[in-house]
């Protein structure tokens, strides 16, 4: 189909496309406009990566705002937003607008009201509903991306219920599904009654197969010869003779460890494949790499990078992995080794993808279990670029010949598993019941039962009465925690249970029972705003209800910690015994019931939260990143991940404290402050100041300036010698409402004083003169 043949769209859209490079429609994307993709008819496209299903979408979200209407794309991780959103601004030249949001789960974002094509998470769509966004009720399309993603545990049922209301609010909503393929599509496309694109074709071949020995052989019976030389393992070989032929090559491990020690190696192989003029661009960019954070993660990561490889895992900070996938796109990095996370719909590709470990380690398992096989497809797809390689090749390595068929029989070979709903796990059904009744989809049990049967889990399940049951049981716990209020018959009685029933009778009692009123409390609202794990919010509740004294912010810091939103580290080998132990010398600060430590399970929980808690205190105290993530055997983009959760659940907590008429109302909000900045309470005024992070703030602290009046009285020679920038000086003058804040002919104070506590790690002697690293504020105090 020609894009001539294109009808519905706005004018210039055709002409964008073409600039694009775009003439023609793949097939899969034929397909979809004659299944109505631009008639606004819903639709599940279940085809390969890099098959053009964000064609679909642009497609479909372009004809429904040339209808007058608005569209929303949602994503499951917030790097895709970022990657949809540069391409969707494009469509700005022919008079179509996009907003993007994705974070502060409290708003509405009225913004949005006025943009065409909206992209955003589904947490982040989820919250917009429980805080009513009037505008979403505009929507005439949505777009759900990966949609295969609702077999996840964690963020499954979240879209699956979002979409679900969505369809609730806009009964005339044009839905939109795009999937990997999998094994059951049709089941997704009968439960939003959608029609089912179901294609394995792909713009450029896709040849899978597994390395063993000496030879790649391929799942149409070729083989290639790819030697491996003396000790080398067998990934490097691969990726030196892909190399060779200006490919570049994705490795998957199964852990951090394994994606930086592999990088460390295969840098080797790359460092001799690299012009003059890379090498150049490699040293900026790892130049860059070690300005955004000086942990040892970073510099490692720099170090590799210099040599034309990267390891790609969550440890890193966003823009560490934003620099990362954009060098590697550019073909300027040769080689990345990553955890699976890499395979989440991020566009990567790369000539070769060489599946190394197709085992992670499996709690439930109890070791080292194997991949599921649509898994290791998203990982697979991610090889051969249209219009950059020739083909695509997705190996995985065997050790024996044994092992070599069992890859075949297990990946190549077979079909992805069907997806599955998770929503009647009862930690997921208790964060969407309530949400469900506090923003009015349900006002009734039946009400609540008759909104869940329009989810995928009720159109799947085979457990007569499953659903209803886990749903009585999640009401009970809400009932229990004042989150919600039901009037109406709750059980029957013992003695009526005993005595014959007609059934006459039992319609009866099951309709009254259906009739019965749900409400959400004041507190209950709050909970369900805030976004929060009901579970989470009856934990910080009970905490500080039983604080007989003002709570430290150590207290705090564990309190949330332990809440189901919170991931806290794990204890390492003999950590037990150090945290043990400061328990114990620490116990009285800590608010809740802490569990006896012969409960082995919850109590080292207790104490996994507690190492939780003393790493968000490390940081409140002034620990540099260094610091923090050596102590904690952790990356930056663990730091800030635990740095910004603790910030929204003590903010959350802030709100649930005033809700409560708790008296610890300030004792939260100033514990939450001092995560978010990084410094000491005596800090928290002077931080409050723009530019001003924790380093400036401790060096002003220092230098005798300890509030914002004080930037507007202090000598400028001595705010200029303990910022030393004069643009940086200036500016937070400015700020603080100094009347004249240049600096023009101020020579700096010297800087006598140091830093008196916490460990900022800053000293005159570590700057030069002029603007520094440190001026730049590139660390987490300041994001």
């Amino acid at each position: 189909m020609n894009l001539e043949e294109l009808t519905g769209l706005p004018s210039g859209a055709t002409d964008h496309f073409r600039q694009e490079g775009i003439e023609e429609l793949y097939p899969p994307q034929a397909e979809a406009v004659d299944a109505g993709a631009t008639d606004g008819e819903n639709l599940v496209a279940a085809v390969p990566t890099a098959s053009g299903k964000t064609m679909i979408a642009a497609l479909s979200m372009l004809s429904a705002v040339e209808r007058g209407g608005k569209a929303l794309y949602i994503v499951p991780l917030r790097a895709l937003a970022s990657e949809k959103r540069a391409e969707f601004e494009a469509y700005e030249q022919f008079g179509i607008t996009t907003g993007v949001t994705t974070g502060n789960y409290e708003s509405t974002d009225d913004w949005l009201a006025t943009k065409d094509i909206i992209v955003a998470t589904s947490e982040k769509v989820d919250s917009l509903v429980r805080n009513g966004a009037g505008w979403l009720s505009e929507l005439t399309c949505v777009v759900s991306d990966e949609v295969h993603l609702i077999d996840d545990r964690n963020r499954g049922p979240t879209l699956e219920v979002t979409l679900a209301k969505l369809q609730q609010l806009n009964p005339a909503m044009q839905t939109v599904a795009l999937s990997a393929t999998v094994g059951n599509a049709d089941e997704i496309a009968d439960w939003l009654d959608a029609s089912l694109v179901d294609s394995d074709w792909r713009p450029i071949d896709l040849e899978m197969g597994v390395h063993y020995g000496n030879a790649l052989n391929f799942d149409d019976g070729s083989t290639r010869e790819v030697p491996v030389e003396g000790s080398e393992k067998q990934e490097a070989a691969l990726v030196r003779d892909i190399l060779q032929e200006g490919g570049s090559s994705l490795v998957f491990v199964s852990s951090r460890r394994n994606a930086e020690a592999a990088a460390g190696r295969l840098g080797g192989v790359s460092s001799p494949e690299l012009s003059g003029e890379e090498r150049t661009e490699l040293a900026e960019l790892a130049a860059e790499i070690r300005d955004d954070s000086d942990t040892e993660t970073s510099k490692d990561l720099a170090d590799c990078v210099e040599r034309g490889a990267a390891f790609h895992h969550a440890g890193l900070s966003s823009t560490q992995r934003s620099l990362v996938e954009d060098a590697f796109r550019d073909r300027l990095l040769k080689v990345i080794s990553a955890t699976p996370t890499l395979a989440a719909g991020v566009n990567t590709p790369a000539r070769r993808v060489i599946v190394r470990d197709w085992r992670r380690f499996d709690p439930s398992a109890g070791g080292m279990a194997p991949l599921d096989v649509l898994e290791v497809h998203q990982m697979m797809g991610r090889a051969g670029r249209p219009g950059l390689d020739p083909y695509g090749e997705a190996v995985l390595l065997a050790k024996s010949h044994d092992e070599s068929q069992e890859l075949f029989d297990r990946y190549i070979w077979a079909d992805p598993e069907a997806v599955r709903s998770k929503l009647a796990a009862e930690p997921a059904l208790r964060t969407h019941v309530l949400a469900t009744i506090a923003s009015g989809f349900a006002r009734t049990r039946g009400g609540l039962l008759e909104f869940l049967e329009a989810t995928l889990y009720a159109s799947q399940s085979s457990e007569a009465g499953r659903l209803e049951s886990v749903t009585d049981e999640v009401l009970s716990y809400l009932e229990r925690n004042d989150f919600i209020e039901r009037d109406g018959e709750t059980e029957q009685t013992n003695d009526d249970a005993g005595a014959f029933t007609s059934a006459a009778d039992l319609a009866d009692r099951q309709r009254s029972k259906n009739e019965q009123a749900l409400e959400a409390t004041s507190l209950g609202h709050t909970v369900s705003r805030l976004y929060l794990d009901p579970m989470s919010a009856a934990e910080i509740v009970h905490g500080l209800e039983g604080a007989e004294e003002r709570p430290t912010a150590l207290g705090l810091y564990q309190l949330v910690s332990r809440t189901p939103d919170m991931y806290e580290l794990y204890l390492r080998s003999g950590e037990d015994e150090k945290f043990g132990e400061l328990f114990y010398e620490r116990e009285r600060e800590l608010l809740g019931d802490a569990p006896s430590e012969f409960e082995e399970g919850r109590f080292e929980d207790w104490l996994a939260a507690l190492k939780t808690g003393t790493l968000l205190e490390d940081w409140a105290e002034e620990a540099d990143e260094e610091t923090i993530t050596e102590r904690y055997k952790i990356g930056p983009g663990d730091l800030r991940g635990k740095v910004d959760t603790a910030e929204w659940l003590l903010g959350a907590a802030e709100s649930l404290a005033a809700e409560i008429d708790s008296e610890w109302t300030v004792a939260v909000r100033e514990a939450r402050a001092r995560v978010e900045h990084g410094v000491g309470e005596e800090l928290l005024e002077l931080v409050s100041v723009g530019g001003v992070g924790r380093k400036r703030a401790r060096r002003l602290y220092a230098a005798g300036i300890e509030e914002p009046a004080d930037l507007r009285s202090a000598e400028k020679s001595v705010v200029l010698g303990a910022l030393k920038g004069e643009k940086t000086a200036e500016n937070i003058l400015e700020n603080a409402g100094r009347e004249d804040p240049s600096m023009d002919g101020v020579e700096p104070a010297s800087r006598d004083a140091s830093p008196t506590s916490g460990e900022s790690n800053v000293s005159a002697s570590d700057e030069p003169n002029g603007e520094t690293a440190d001026d730049n504020q590139s660390s987490l105090g300041d994001f």
